[in-house]
């Protein structure tokens, strides 16, 4: 029997890519892959690419050359391994990549990746292969069923893609020419997928896609379903305690999703809607779509529908042509909005958008400078969230042995880490704790009430409103 060969996969950037990692262990699973936590004794590693920072191919190529080395430490040593550039830099420079980079066997696209054991076999035989097409017909038609054991092994929370793709063009993204259009996963394929997980021990799942309320699946009614009604489906397995989804569009939050968040207990009240900018000038040079008080009207319309829901979103500073009033526009924004976490970025140009050929730049001090005002504001924001749960019971789903020993951590409805002192036995459980402290992003406490016995379960366990 062949030793199994050993998988080092690195993934840069979003949830996205975070599934499609393990996607990519799924099906080398069955070519008799198993994954390592190093790069240097892998058969295989595949750097799992995202275009949407700033230099993330410059960083591609920092890590292929110390890559090369350790393929060349392997190669005086007897031993193979083969190098695959995967994701929206290999979609988008994978001729370059093969030019550049002569260590690097694959490059495939983040549509290609079940062609991943036909393209190392294609490398073996002929050097090196490349695959960064579109096959719009058969996206996400390579959904493979996982071992439970490599299930298991994630933990109790998972990614479920429903959408990929998308469709708005804002000026400064590169999605829509890495990821393509927009399309949905049918809801019997995304049921199937829940099943399979809950099945194996996840509680929680968070329904992924680069515009994840646009999802438009083919029900099994034959109709189309929205992403409330498809949430609404899903409260329904048996053992899934909590469901999210990210990332959200301000122009696709439609009233099936606000019902989803009044009528669903299990549907966490944490919603992360990125509005970029304060600004309507500079909102519409970005091709957003909306404005700043539209965006405030559906910030409104979830509030009404649950009145402890709490956001997150994203920024760009320093987009081409942003005024100091016009930034000050995005500062008063976030003080009305308050905020429990926010992701803020200067703006970058990326080649082959529309952005990229604006000419009225801002100057690289002005950029420091403003990001460092967004960003102390979020900070107190998020410290005041934080810091308004001291004292309170909130329930915590506990994922894991923390550092420190004895140490469980899990997280509050809001993605905040809590850590208690108790026994590994109440992973995977939903339990209330009594906040007590905090660090800076941490919450300490301790358990409010006795966990149950196992087969028990408590109101805080179960799924309600399905």
């Amino acid at each position: 029997m062949k030793p199994p060969r050993k998988l080092h996969i690195k993934s840069y950037g979003c949830q996205m890519n975070v599934y499609d990692a393990q996607r990519m262990v799924d099906t080398l699973a069955g070519e008799g892959f198993v994954e390592t936590e190093s790069a240097d004794d892998a058969d295989l590693v595949i750097l799992n690419t995202c275009h949407i920072r700033e230099k993330a191919s410059e960083k591609v190529y920092s890590e292929l050359g110390r890559l090369r080395v350790a393929k060349d430490e392997a190669a005086r040593n007897g031993r193979e391994m083969r190098i695959a550039v995967a994701g929206c830099v290999a979609q988008a420079e994978g001729e370059e990549i093969i030019r550049r980079a002569p260590t690097v066997d694959v490059v495939v696209g983040p549509q290609s990746y079940h062609h991943l054991p036909q393209l190392l076999a294609r490398a073996k035989s002929e050097g090196r292969a490349l695959e960064t097409e579109f096959p719009v017909e058969d996206k996400f038609s390579f959904l493979p069923q996982p071992k439970p054991a490599a299930i298991r092994a994630r933990g109790i929370s998972a990614f479920v893609t429903v959408q990929e793709g998308c469709d708005k063009f804002c000026t400064f993204c590169v999605v829509p020419y890495t990821r393509g259009a927009e399309v949905s996963r049918p809801v019997a394929k995304i049921v199937d997928d829940v099943k399979r997980l809950a099945d194996n021990g996840v509680r929680e799942i968070t329904l992924i896609g680069q515009n994840v309320n646009a999802y438009h699946g083919e029900g099994p009614d034959g109709r189309t379903w929205p992403l409330g009604k498809l949430l609404h489906r899903l409260a329904e397995i048996e053992g899934i305690a909590r469901l999210r989804y990210s990332t959200s569009h301000p122009r696709d939050v439609e009233d099936s999703l606000i019902a989803a968040h009044r009528d669903l207990a299990g549907l966490m009240p944490f919603v992360h809607l990125p509005v970029q900018s304060g600004s309507d000038r500079i909102l519409a040079a970005m091709n957003r779509k909306h404005t700043a008080d539209d965006y405030r009207r559906v910030i409104d319309r979830f509030r009404t529908a649950r009145q402890d829901i709490a956001f997150s979103s994203d920024f760009i500073v320093g987009f081409p042509g942003e005024t100091e009033g016009e930034f000050a526009a995005t500062l008063a924004l976030v003080m009305q909005i308050g905020y429990a976490a926010a992701y803020s970025f200067k703006y970058s140009p990326r080649p082959g958008t529309p952005a990229a050929d604006m000419r009225e730049t801002v100057s690289a001090a002005e950029m420091d400078e403003r990001l460092v005002r967004l960003q102390e504001l979020i900070d107190s924001q998020q410290s005041a969230f934080n810091r308004a749960m001291i004292g309170n019971t909130v329930d915590v789903l506990f994922e894991r042995a923390a550092r420190n020993p004895g140490q469980i951590v899990g997280r509050t409805a809001y993605l905040q880490p809590a850590h208690v002192f108790a026994s590994p036995d109440i992973i995977g459980q939903v339990l209330p704790v009594r906040i007590e402290s905090r660090e800076r992003y941490s919450l300490l406490g301790e358990l409010a009430s006795a966990p149950p016995q196992a087969g028990q379960s408590t109101p805080s366990t179960m799924m309600t409103g399905a």
